[in-house]
């Protein structure tokens, strides 16, 4: 090829990334199988604890924006990347028990569970792109993962506004946002995406996952109360009613 010829071509490329930043991002070639997208096993998920595992290209962006944040006194911390199928399902079915054992019915068991926990084989954490994040430099409440630790005076308002402003420049964006006609789990603002990687993971998730099948065939605690009407909501609300620029 001719150096104007390419000169050409590359321009206009980067004038269609520029216009249509997601371009790129739908254009993932790699082929996810099911075991990848319930959390049953990834090749490319690297690091050996579940604060530092992360698909291979989320992590490398992710340090490039620890280090941008690091130059502004904030010092990133994963608090959760990666998870398992069977770490989610420890998560749930603990909740599970918890709660009916102090009275409450297995379906508002479940309903109280989904607020901010996922059912296994349906997280984003699977994936190996999401991650919950605070400042570790900031003061540490007892529960970090709160929504009033991120504004107010709360200890990590200054991560909150930095993200704000730069964490996209990483293609890491908010999932649960502060919407209120959103459904689906409620408000995350320590839960970010690595777009390029997990948008076309949810459309391989749409397009291969039966979410009903899948629930009865791993034997989840409480499972016989995952109704057509249940799953097809928890879908809808929440798998799919997220930041819509986390889809494809």
């Amino acid at each position: 090829m001719k150096r104007n010829e390419f000169i050409k071509i590359s321009g206009l490329a980067g004038i269609s990334l520029a216009i249509f930043p997601q371009f790129s991002f739908n254009n993932f070639s790699e082929e996810f199988t099911r075991n990848q997208l319930i959390g049953k096993g990834n090749p490319d998920i690297v690091g050996d604890s579940y604060t530092s595992k992360m698909h291979k290209t989320a992590k490398e962006a992710f340090l490039k924006m620890k280090a941008a944040a690091a130059k502004e006194n904030i010092n990133i911390e994963v608090v959760s990347a990666y998870r398992s199928f069977q770490r989610q399902k420890e998560i749930f079915e603990g909740k599970y028990k918890k709660f009916t054992s102090e009275g409450l019915s297995p379906d508002k068991a479940i309903q109280k569970i989904k607020e901010y926990s996922t059912i296994p084989g349906t997280s984003r954490h699977h994936w190996g792109t999401d991650i919950d994040i605070i400042d570790a430099n900031a003061p540490r409440p007892s529960n970090v993962l709160m929504p009033e630790n991120f504004h107010g005076t709360g200890p990590f308002c200054k991560l909150k506004t930095w993200l704000n402003e730069n964490a996209t420049k990483f293609d890491f964006y908010e999932v649960y946002t502060d919407n209120g006609i959103r459904k689906g789990f409620k408000y995350e603002p320590w839960h970010f995406s690595y777009a390029p990687v997990s948008i076309p993971m949810l459309k391989a998730y749409k397009e291969k996952i039966d979410v009903k099948k899948m629930l009865s065939e791993e034997k989840i605690l409480g499972n016989e109360h995952f109704s057509e009407a249940f799953v097809s909501k928890y879908v809808k609300e929440n798998i799919l009613d997220i930041n819509p620029k986390l889809l494809s």
